[in-house]
């Protein structure tokens, strides 16, 4: 089992910075990659950035060259930096992380983006 602990949204304005944390605990071990989704009001969860063994990394395309995800770091705590936002990043944004054919998920974080 893998826990998964998301920190850092907050209400920030256009053009603002976040950066979000996503602190693992449990079978770290098991991990193969970690990604952020997002959810809009009335929208699907949608995929924001991945980042697998080997470093591979992928963005959405709403998102490419604002957002930089990161690999786990010492803290076992993955990072999404977030720059130049726009209102439409305001969504809840989920930490995954992927250990085989097992999904496991944070509570998610709000991220506000208005003036």
């Amino acid at each position: 089992q893998v826990q998964l602990v998301e920190s850092g949204g907050g209400l920030v304005q256009p053009g603002g910075s976040l950066r979000l944390s996503c602190a693992a605990s449990g079978s770290i071990f098991s991990i193969n990659a970690v990604a952020w989704y997002r959810q809009a009001p009335g929208k699907q969860r949608e995929l924001v950035a991945s980042f697998s063994s080997g470093g591979i990394t992928n963005y959405a395309d709403s998102v490419k060259g604002r957002f930089t995800i990161s690999g786990f770091d010492a803290k076992n705590t993955v990072y999404l930096q977030m720059n130049s936002l726009k209102p439409e990043d305001t969504a809840v944004y989920y930490c995954n992380a992927k250990s085989g054919v097992d999904d496991f998920w944070g509570q998610g974080t709000q991220v506000t983006v208005s003036s």
